[in-house]
């Protein structure tokens, strides 16, 4: 069934032939991928809730409502009782690693489980921990950097935002540097699970990639139990919170996690930013001339251009948002790049500002399910970007990229041709 719907959504055709039914909030077509903001403003414009009948879900985006759904325990990540997840939970093999993954991930639980657990991740995933990376990811960017500036061309995301984040987590983890390719493989498998209707090969994938990264974490993490190390995987064994400890399924799943959610926001994120500063040469002198501008540049990024589009919870609780009446079990879905660009929150919302003052953009949630790599993510993007400008200062290239990801979820390039010279 899966593999049929996202041959449906591959024909352009048939999608236009829909538009009818699908309405106004049609992602899946290549028009939307180009500029979403398009649609964002369409419907931000037409009323503070829209209706789609064709994703039975109501979506708002207008930024007070995006935060209240993302702050409210009225809005739930725990999508178990909504019908859709009930018939692709019936598709999953039941206590399989796959299934273990998509029910013991911190995206989809909720409440106090959701708390136990990021609690004891977050004892290991410490901001210190993160800042130590500082000097292994500047060195890494040099070496990235090095292979591509005397051949004088670069592909961003190949050669630069899609090999960062993994070794990133690799270094975090505690992986063998020689595991890293294998990792690539795995994450670029799982990412289908942000967005499994626009992947390819249905389910088949994302299982063998789950199945397999499990059986590799497996005898790691009973190493690192008899030899503990200084690595993220030791620190979440040691973790421990009113006398629980993270149980081995919860472990296999959340390293899982970092390794997808770290490694595809990051990459997306790169590559958006590297557009951006061939899209806005301006703005890009005026950063290449002070680079103290990166961490507030790094954020206008990640609100002009979110690497992450949108997000959905489950209605907890009957309620009522902006005027609309929510049932339990309905899907309302938060669109974080409508909201990052709400003229009613954000001056001149559509100028690109490296320099932009109190920027509290929506890229990474808010509220319990604030992404818990969000300084890593910044962390790495920093310094790619800075390392970029500092060594390839007069790089050019198409501030519009030859496609652009297939999801309504991801927004990325899928690949960005640099002329170094």
């Amino acid at each position: 069934m899966l593999r049929f719907l996202q041959w449906v959504l591959r024909q352009g055709w048939l999608l236009r032939a829909l538009r009818p039914l699908l309405g106004d909030f049609n992602p899946f077509l290549r028009e939307h991928r180009r500029d979403p903001q398009t649609t964002w403003r369409a419907l931000r414009a037409a009323g503070p809730i829209y209706r789609s009948r064709a994703f039975g879900a109501f979506v708002c985006t207008r930024y007070d409502d995006v935060l209240r759904v993302l702050r409210d325990p009225h809005f739930s990540t725990d999508r178990s009782n909504v019908p859709a997840m009930r018939l692709i939970e019936r598709l999953v093999p039941r206590g399989s690693d796959f299934a273990g993954l998509i029910e013991r991930n911190l995206l989809t639980i909720d409440g106090a489980d959701h708390r136990r657990l990021r609690g004891l991740v977050s004892k290991a995933f410490t901001p210190r921990r993160v800042a130590q990376l500082r000097g292994r990811l500047e060195d890494t960017v040099d070496e990235l950097m090095a292979r591509v500036t005397e051949a004088g061309e670069m592909e961003v995301v190949r050669d630069l935002a899609h090999p960062l984040p993994v070794i990133a987590i690799a270094e975090l983890l505690g992986v063998p540097a020689e595991d890293r390719e294998r990792f690539r493989a795995w994450a670029s498998a799982l990412v289908q699970l942000l967005d499994p209707l626009q992947g390819r090969g249905g389910a088949a994938p994302m299982i063998e990639a789950t199945h397999e990264l499990f059986d590799y974490f497996r005898p790691l993490l009973a190493e690192r139990r008899a030899r503990p190390r200084d690595d993220l995987l030791s620190a979440m064994i040691a973790a421990e919170q009113d006398g629980e400890r993270l149980e081995e399924v919860d472990l296999l799943a959340l390293s899982s996690l970092l390794l997808v959610a770290g490694h595809e926001t990051t990459t997306n994120l790169i590559g958006n930013a590297v557009l951006l500063m061939l899209r806005y040469p301006d703005e890009r002198k005026r950063l290449q001339d002070d680079l103290s501008l990166l961490p507030s540049a790094v954020d206008e990024c990640l609100r002009y251009e979110s690497p992450i589009q949108l997000t959905d919870r489950a209605v907890a609780l009957d309620c009522e948002l902006a005027g609309q009446p929510l049932r339990r079990n309905q899907v309302v879905v938060a669109v974080l790049a409508a909201a990052n660009r709400d003229p009613d929150h954000f001056a001149d919302p559509e100028r690109f500002d490296v320099g932009r003052r109190d920027n509290h953009h929506l890229a990474f949630g808010q509220g319990n399910h604030f992404c818990l790599g969000s300084q890593l993510a910044r962390l790495e993007t920093e310094v790619a970007l800075g390392g970029l400008l500092r060594r390839c200062p007069d790089f050019s290239g198409n501030p519009e990229p030859p496609a652009w990801r297939r999801s309504m979820i991801i927004r990325g390039p899928e690949a960005v041709p640099l002329s170094l010279s």
